[in-house]
């Protein structure tokens, strides 16, 4: 019977520290250091070619990834920065319109996030500047309380390849991200 009763007591202490081990998915937050902001599909954009009021104005990029602006074929935006963006403006320009154009680029409206699971409304929100994933809850409305708090999945398009990465609810959101809020079993 006392075996019984210590291996009974030794089953539950391995359970609740697997639980407790499991409660973190990645002991640090996601780097976002690495995670330099590539335009992609639902971004807006305000581009500004001086000089040029009917080349400048405020565009989207498409689901092909493209951005169509006045009197040029659509140029590709996935997977530039706004840097890189600019300088293949200001090439195709040069080489179909205007000679040494300056171009400037700005993200006026990043793209959505997405947050699915254990909230109390999953869906699409608007990316702020600066989001966590307890601030992504937060808009969705809270947990619910079936939610595993310590459990969160984010999946991320890093350029060609998507990860899914553990975090914990500091872990910064970017634009695009998909937040997986998990159910507890306990």
């Amino acid at each position: 019977m006392k075996l019984r009763l210590a291996l009974f007591l030794m089953a539950i202490f391995a359970a609740v520290s697997g639980c407790a081990e499991r409660g973190v998915i990645a002991e640090r937050p996601v780097s976002t250091e690495n995670d330099t902001y590539r335009l992609d599909t639902g971004d807006k954009l305000r581009i500004v070619v001086f000089g040029q009021a009917e080349l400048s104005g405020d565009f989207t990029v498409d689901s092909s990834g493209a951005v169509s602006m006045p009197l040029m074929p659509p140029i590709q935006a996935r997977g530039l920065t706004t840097d890189e963006f600019e300088d293949v403006v200001a090439v195709q320009l040069s080489n179909t319109l205007l000679r040494n154009p300056n171009v400037s680029v700005q993200v006026t409206e990043f793209r959505p996030f997405f947050i699915l699971g254990e909230v109390q409304r999953a869906g699409q929100y608007p990316y702020v500047n600066g989001m966590t994933v307890q601030s992504a809850v937060a808009v969705a409305g809270g947990f619910t309380y079936r939610a595993d708090e310590d459990r969160v999945k984010i999946t991320r398009n890093r350029g060609d390849h998507i990860v899914e990465i553990g975090v914990d609810s500091t872990a910064p959101v970017l634009p695009g991200d998909t937040i997986l809020v998990r159910e507890r079993y306990f």
